[in-house]
């Protein structure tokens, strides 16, 4: 016997102590017995922490039914992988039948023989801790093409960046501020993480942009500027339509980020609400970080003149209300400025 079956929990449920009894005679050597007199019961146990690996349920018993307690489990996301044995007097085929098309992996009639139903066991087991472990691989798996995906995403962003300028920490600080505001604003945690990564694409459209526009240190005359004007539309087309949530984000921040509260930004001078409401954020996160970091065309401003000017421009070049929980949030900013320095 292996300690991965000494270590596995069967769960019996009957409503007779007798068969209780006996089932614990026949299980205690190898396995964790659990046991249950009638089905609440076994609900209540199996709502824990600590779940089974096995479940041996008797179909006949006073108020709920073994099959009534089998549906509950497998609509519960929870217990619905959890093997169930059924195990009763119940012998009609009808019987069996709906046993396994209730989901349960196995249907034993007593009077049960002890070879034959430890085998069963045994096989049970063994499929559900492959199973188990096969939906860990999964899940591992997944989360490292997720953080792959990641690192991919924020690269493209800084490579935009660093065509930029030198200060490859922008898309990380206006990152950090963007979700820091979407969390405060009562947007959801996985909806503000969402942001996080998808924030940093912001300006992939000006790797579509000329070297002399981009690093111009003087100001941009009327053509350079229409052209500097085009990378929201660049970057949305880079950015593609694709199904994910991440890049449908990030393309409705890279198409939007330069549009303004008033109806005076680019690229579709669009207004007030009809600007979606993360790329209002962004545009906060962004012009704060751009106007405290050094750039070819100036120096660095101190955050207190960058906080004066999201006051003075609230309504005009951005949503009132986001900059006046900016605000609010003065010491979390400046905490995230200091973290990530260039």
């Amino acid at each position: 016997m292996t300690n991965a079956e000494k270590q596995s929990t069967i769960l019996v449920v009957d409503d007779s102590s007798q068969n209780i009894e006996l089932w614990h005679e026949l299980l205690r050597n190898d396995y964790k017995v659990r046991a249950a007199l009638n089905g609440e019961r076994a609900l209540k146990l199996m709502a824990g922490d600590d779940k089974p690996d096995l479940v041996l349920l008797d179909i006949m018993m006073p108020g709920m039914s073994g099959y009534e307690v089998c549906e509950k489990l497998k609509a519960d996301p929870t217990t619905s992988n959890i093997p169930i044995i059924f195990v009763t007097a119940k012998s009609q085929s009808t019987d069996e039948v709906k046993g396994f098309e209730l989901g349960a992996v196995d249907y034993v009639t007593k009077p049960i023989q002890p070879v034959v139903v430890m085998q069963r066991i045994r096989t049970h087991l063994a499929l559900y801790d492959q199973s188990v472990e096969l939906e860990r691989q999964v899940r591992q798996r997944t989360s490292e093409l997720q953080d792959s995906r990641l690192q991919i995403v924020q690269s493209l962003g800084k490579a935009a960046e660093y065509k930029d300028n030198e200060t490859g920490m922008h898309v990380v600080r206006m990152s950090h501020y963007s979700q820091l505001l979407a969390l405060k604003s009562g947007l959801d945690e996985y909806t503000a993480e969402l942001l996080l990564h998808a924030a940093p694409m912001h300006d992939v459209g000006k790797i579509g942009i000329p070297d002399h526009i981009l690093q111009k240190p003087g100001k941009l005359n009327d053509a350079e500027w229409a052209i500097m004007k085009t990378h929201p539309q660049i970057g949305s087309e880079i950015l593609g339509n694709s199904d994910s949530e991440l890049m449908k984000m990030a393309r409705e921040v890279a198409l939007n980020h330069h549009e303004k509260y008033d109806g005076s930004g680019y690229p579709a001078g669009k207004a007030g609400k009809d600007i979606p409401y993360i790329a209002r954020i962004v545009t906060i996160a962004d012009v704060f970080d751009a106007l405290t970091s050094v750039r070819p065309y100036k120096e660095a401003w101190p955050a207190e003149k960058a906080f004066d000017l999201l006051k003075d421009e609230r309504g005009s070049h951005f949503d009132p209300d986001l900059v006046d929980l900016f605000l609010r949030l003065k010491d979390e900013v400046l905490a995230i400025k200091t973290k990530y320095l260039d």
